[in-house]
Order: C-alpha cells, then structure tokens, then sequence
C-alpha cells in the first residue's frame, strides 16, 4: 500500500515558533503551580507544627533538686519563657506552654496597647492652640477604634468634616489641616481606621476593607447625632479615600453627607506585578498576614518635601514594612469594587490627584469624575505632584482650595 508523502508547508517557521512560544508558557505556568504547592505546603506545616507534641520526660530527681535548690514557683514561672507552671501529684513542676495561636493575639495586643499610649500622650501633649480644642475618645463598634476632634473655639461652628487617613498612616497625620479646617468654622473629627494608628488590630493588617466602611458608616451616625443640623463633609486620602467612596455608595450614608473632598483615591491602583493578582486571593488566605517584601514603600517619594518624607517615614505610628498579602488584596478588590459602580456615586464632590503619582493611578480618578452621576463634581490634576498632596511644598494652596469648595457648599445650605 502506497503511503502519501506531503511537503511541509512554508509556515513551517510560524509552527514552530508558536509551539515554542507555547512551551515557554507552560514552563511559566509549571513553575508558578510549583511555587504556589511550596506555599501550599509551608501552610500545611505550619498548621501542624502546634500540635506536634514532644514525649513528656520528667526527671525522677525533679522533686528533690527542686527542695534543693529552694526556688520558689514565681521564679520559675518569671523565667521569660513563656506559658505558666503546675505542679504534678507528686510535687514535680511541669511547664504548660501558652499555645501559638494566644502568644500572637497577646503580642498583638501589647502591640496596639503601646500605639494606643503613643496617640493619646500626643493629644495630651498638644501646644495649646487658643483658637482649637483637641481631644480623643475610643469608638466601639465590634472593636475598638482611636478617634480624635477638633473644636474651633472663637468661631461659630459652620460645618463638620470627618476624616479617614491613608494606607500606613493615621488620622494625627492631619492636625495642621484640620486647625485650618477650624479657622473657617469646621469642627474636624478624626478616625484611625482598624490596624492603624490607635486602633485594634495588627499595625497594617486588615482582613476586610469593608470592616473599615462599616466603622466609618457607625462614627458619622455618631457624629451627626452629637452636631444635629450642621452639614457634614468626608475627607478621605488615597485607601482612606477608597472607603469613603464605598461608604457614600450606600443610599443612607447619601443622605447624611453634604459633599466628598478626595485626594489622590485609590480608584486605580498600580500593580508591582500581574501574578499577584492571580495568587493574591490564594495567598491571602493561606498567608493573609504575610508581608510582600517587593512592595515595601518604606522611604517611597510621596512628597517633593525632604521634610515631609522625614516626619512621615520617622513616624512610629506610620508603618513603613511591606505591604501584608491580605491589605494587598483588600486594596485590590475595592478598587475594583469602585471601577464597576462608579456611575451609582451621586453626592457632590471634589477630586484631586497628583499627575506624577505613583502610588495611585490619576486615570482613576479621571474615570470617577467621567462616570459618576453626580450634578455637582469637580477635579484637579496638580502637574507633577505627588502622592500625598497635603505634604507637598505647595500644600497651603492646596488647602485653600479646599476650603473654598467647602465654603461654597456650606452656603448653598
């Protein structure tokens, strides 16, 4: 039987390229599946190292070197090791250890304890300011959150604006801002959101954004009812802007807010790499509060001010480690949250971001001010500013502005 021979056709090169091209791929692919079963792996392990347990040995001369040497229970149990001590039947000591999972929540407690101490004694120790009364207060929502205020003391109250800080900082960070907010007749509130400043949780860990939108929505419920009749305005920078606009989404925080001042939002977010966005939800659960040592914006050019970039990054209320997994990922799925209901925003407000931005992307903000329905919003794209826009060089000008955007809205009340 006669076998038909073909020639091979002149795409030949293209085949063979694509199949190549392919491989590459696959290669790709094989090594992020090898890299991710590693995690995987490192996970299962570290879930099982508790509850591997080492053979109780107790010595039977235990109980007489111990009348021996005369030691005392408290000095035993005082031997920074950890965990506590009991005494057997038989009078030997035996050291029960504090399981792994308590000696974390403990250290994150101790943790947020010395934050907390730190927020206050700067309150405390505020200069006397005879135009502004600051004070604090904990705010209890299904935890515990540091809030602070600011009372214009020679001038009429006019309005109240609320503030929500950014990634990695806290709401102190914006005292000068908020002084001049009271020169105008705004009484300013403060909210260091979960994980930050003197806040619970651990120092730039959030599980869930939302958690932070629900905390916001429960503290101007509070707000307005401690100032019944005055208008009230969000200021949100950068994440912090990102919650409030999640937060204005909802029809009854709509009702309650008189406008929205943003600053540099994270409506689009700049990705350090695109396999993050594949594995961030895996990881995030397996590894939620694992730091990504790429991201680590310790020393970032926020500000063109080398003064700003000091008291910032010196700072030991503003953390400056990498970014954890799950943080990462929150970000992420908020942006994207506010990507796909942009059009659904309707109260006033203004935006500003820096062209020269690199922590947050300016086109986001574009995109807001196109899609949202609101009648009555307003952008500003600052050539060459910055991240952090309330620390640039020409931050007093920015401030003006603002004030004046407030103003004007405060008299159509």
């Amino acid at each position: 039987m006669a076998v038909e021979e073909k020639s091979i056709p002149s795409s030949s090169t293209l085949i063979l390229t694509s199949g190549a091209s392919g491989r590459i791929n696959a290669m790709f692919s094989l090594r992020v599946m090898r890299s991710l079963w590693l995690l995987i792996q490192a996970f299962v392990l570290l879930l099982l190292f508790p509850f591997r347990r080492q053979p109780r040995r107790v010595a039977a001369s235990t109980v007489a070197v111990d009348k021996a040497a005369g030691e005392s229970d408290e000095k035993k149990q005082g031997d920074g090791s950890g965990g506590c001590c009991r005494r057997t039947g038989g009078g030997a000591l035996v050291r029960i250890p504090t399981p792994w999972w308590k000696a974390v929540a403990m250290a994150v407690d101790q943790e947020v304890a010395s934050r907390r101490t730190l927020a206050k004694r700067r309150v405390l120790q505020e200069d006397e300011d005879d135009n502004c009364a600051r004070d604090f207060s904990l705010f209890n929502t299904s935890h515990t959150l540091f809030t602070q205020s600011w009372t214009p003391t020679n001038v009429k109250i006019r309005g109240l604006v609320v503030i929500l800080h950014g990634l990695n900082e806290h709401s102190g960070r914006y005292s000068d801002f908020a002084k001049k907010l009271n020169a105008n007749g705004f009484m300013v509130y403060g909210m260091d959101w979960i994980g930050h400043g003197g806040s619970d949780g651990l120092h730039a860990y959030v599980h869930s954004l939302d958690l932070a939108v629900n905390d916001l929505k429960l503290f101007l419920k509070k707000v307005l009812a401690d100032n019944p009749g005055l208008p009230c305005f969000c200021f949100g920078h950068s994440t912090g802007a990102a919650i409030v606009l999640k937060a204005a989404l909802d029809p009854k925080v709509k009702a309650q807010v008189a406008g929205l001042v943003l600053t540099s939002p994270a409506v689009g977010v700049e990705q350090s790499n695109s396999i993050f966005t594949v594995l961030a939800p895996i990881v995030s659960f397996l590894l939620p509060r694992y730091e990504v040592s790429y991201s680590n914006k310790k020393g970032m050019p926020v500000s063109r001010d080398p003064e700003a970039l000091v008291a910032k990054y010196s700072d030991p209320l503003v953390y400056t480690g990498s970014i954890r997994v799950r943080t990462g990922y929150e970000i992420l799925r908020i942006a994207s949250f506010l990507q796909h209901n942009l059009a659904q925003l309707g109260v006033p407000f203004l935006v500003l971001h820096g062209t020269a931005d690199t922590v947050t992307d300016p086109e986001g903000s574009l995109k807001l001010y196109k899609e949202a329905s609101s009648s009555d919003k307003t952008i500003r794209l600052l050539d060459g500013y910055l991240h952090d826009l309330l620390f640039e060089p020409e931050k007093e000008a920015i401030v003006a502005d603002i004030i004046q955007w407030l103003d004007s809205r405060v008299e159509q009340k």
